[in-house]
């Protein structure tokens, strides 16, 4: 998306939720949450693709053989309920519903397949040790998913715009607001943060120089 419909999009967003926060559940929310989605569902589209395809690929194969598309339509129906209950403020917060929505679907999915399957590293420099079993591969990754979770909250949006949705630093500035330098201190933070948590599941350096 090239900036200048990117900004476009964020005003229009921004617009919509004052117009929602005013409607006090009235009728005419419907029509202003609809219009809401179909004014992102440009930038929608490219999260649930880049969530799908970088974290959660084993979904895009059988038998699933999930597509960004069929994604983005249950979110959005997700969206459409949420949306009636919860009124975000900001497009910053409005995006980290859809991310959470996003993830919810797609953990939904993952639990219907068999975990035999190896699951997929989240972290670029964070390597999952090998394991004895496909079971235990399937046990460290929803550690690595619980540790993310449990990141404080500009740490975990930051981590997730940029390394699980491949979202720019740029782009990821505008979205929470935040000069280029905080977005890569909260990201070099989530990062340490991650390694710290899940340490155990590096391999050992020192048995892999011997091996």
């Amino acid at each position: 998306m090239a900036p200048q419909d990117e900004a476009g999009t964020t005003a229009a967003v921004q617009q919509y939720l004052g117009e929602l926060a005013g409607t006090r559940g009235d009728a005419p929310a419907d029509s202003i949450i609809r219009a809401l989605l179909a004014r992102s569902v440009r930038r929608l589209q490219m999260l649930c693709s880049a969530l799908l395809h970088q974290s959660y690929p084993r979904l895009t194969y059988p038998p699933l053989n999930c597509q960004a598309d069929e994604l983005l339509s249950a979110v959005v129906e997700r969206l459409l309920k949420s949306l009636e209950k919860i009124q975000p403020a900001t497009v910053r917060q409005f995006f980290a519903l859809a991310n959470q929505h996003i993830r919810w679907e797609l953990n939904d999915l993952a639990r219907r397949l068999d975990r035999n399957e190896p699951d997929v590293e989240l972290l670029d420099s964070l390597a999952v040790a090998p394991s004895n079993s496909e079971s235990g591969l399937s046990q460290n990754t929803r550690r690595m998913l619980k540790a993310i979770e449990d990141l404080p909250e500009i740490e975990r949006e930051v981590f997730s715009l940029v390394r699980i949705q491949g979202m720019t630093h740029a782009e990821a500035a505008e979205i929470t607001g935040v000069s280029l330098k905080t977005v890569q201190r909260r990201l070099n933070h989530a990062v340490l943060l991650l390694s710290e948590a899940c340490a155990d599941l590096q391999p050992d350096e020192k048995s892999s120089s011997e091996a």
